[in-house]
């Protein structure tokens, strides 16, 4: 079995196969050490932590990890809180940064003797369609390899060998560009808010999400096609400032800005899943927009699906797992598009003033009115924003 990607589906993926005795190798194109320099996402699902332990994964979240269960929506009318961990199924998030997790999953895979390739970087799936596919790679000193597998798992991301490698007309894409970038901010200061802070304002979105009590993650939405390096720390800080209400609501805590991102707001799904011998997982499977913070727990929920699947294909002779497995992921995987879509529409604007963009601004209105006031709205709310 040759895994592609040492991100979140591969080594959960990684992990449970070597532990149900699968002989499995990870083919990663990064050196280990930016792997954990990866910031990234860092709220959990209660159902990513639940099969997490269910497989002795997760001491490092259960030791640094927190619990947080708020949000706040910031709005030119005013504020209101919710306290999802109250509503719906009642389930919380556990804040854990995403590198930090990497960091556990790639140690508990090593430590068991899992075989992993660094700087090694997947060149082309072959052969996928029969049952001894291959792997080209270009190894760390520049030369060429070929990986032999009788199953070959795509968790290397949209841009990588596995998409890649599909021959036309074997899946069908599903594409939606939302029209809007988020400039994403990691910046030394401790979280100005208590809780997720969404702010909708009349220049565009805002963000606030605590990662560590010494480290906040922003988002501002951002001209499509501006460089992130565009604005001084200044007007970043004070655009923040300006959108988040800080004049009414209290002023940010400030830091070093440490990293920018530019990231344009799409979505894609993958139908079906599985290409003969090739599997698809993680965001090679869909990638959502990050207005929801899906990826990565999507990427565990497929991974846990993936490996059952295999072993009872590869230990126990038992195919029909791997033969439900895309129809399995991609259930999971539309219900959290749509809320991710959902969301996308709750907290942008659209940018002409024409009619159409007033309509959208009273539908959205009308959205952040129900939330704040329904029960039943706000029950909808928390069960598919802590859920995948």
């Amino acid at each position: 079995m040759v895994i592609l990607g040492a991100g979140p589906a591969g080594l959960v993926l990684g992990n449970l196969l070597h532990a149900n005795g699968i002989d499995c190798a990870i083919l990663e194109r990064a050196e280990q050490a930016d792997l954990h320099a990866r910031a990234r996402a860092g709220y959990l699902a209660a159902n990513t932590v639940r099969i997490l332990e269910r497989h002795g994964l997760a001491d490092g979240l259960r030791r640094r990890g927190t619990q947080h269960a708020v949000c706040e929506f910031r709005t030119e009318g005013g504020r209101f809180r919710l306290d999802y961990g109250t509503l719906g199924r009642g389930e919380r998030h556990t804040v854990y940064p995403q590198q930090e997790l990497v960091a556990d999953l790639l140690a508990h895979y090593l430590d068991a003797g899992g075989r992993i390739s660094f700087g090694t970087k997947a060149l082309a799936v072959l052969d996928a369609h029969g049952d001894r596919p291959s792997v080209t790679v270009q190894e760390p000193d520049g030369g060429s390899e070929r990986w032999h597998a009788r199953y070959v798992a795509g968790c290397d991301g949209r841009r990588g060998a596995a998409r890649r490698s599909l021959p036309p007309g074997a899946v069908r894409r599903h594409h939606r560009d939302h029209g809007v970038s988020w400039l994403g901010l990691l910046a030394e200061a401790p979280p100005s808010l208590d809780a997720v802070g969404y702010a909708v304002h009349p220049r565009g979105f805002a963000g606030h999400m605590a990662r560590t009590p010494e480290v906040t993650r922003y988002y501002l939405q951002w001209e499509r096609g501006l460089p992130a390096d565009a604005w001084s720390e200044e007007r970043i800080w004070e655009e923040l400032e300006l959108r988040l209400g800080a004049a009414e609501h209290g002023a940010l805590h400030r830091g070093r800005i440490v990293q920018r991102t530019v990231v344009d707001l799409e979505s894609d799904v993958l139908e079906p899943l599985r290409h003969g011998s090739l599997l698809l997982a993680g965001d090679a499977a869909g990638l959502l927009a990050p207005s929801a913070a899906k990826g990565a727990n999507l990427a565990v929920l497929e991974a846990e699906l993936l490996a059952r699947a295999l072993v009872d294909d590869l230990a126990h002779g038992d195919p029909a797992g791997l033969d439900h497995y895309s129809a399995a992921c991609l259930a999971h995987l539309w219900r959290a598009q749509e809320f991710s879509h959902w969301m996308v529409q709750l907290l942008h604007g659209t940018p002409a003033a024409d009619g159409e963009t007033l309509f959208h601004d009273g539908l959205r209105r009308s959205r952040l009115e129900s939330l704040r006031t329904s029960r039943a709205h706000q029950d909808w709310f928390a069960e598919n924003y802590v859920g995948v």
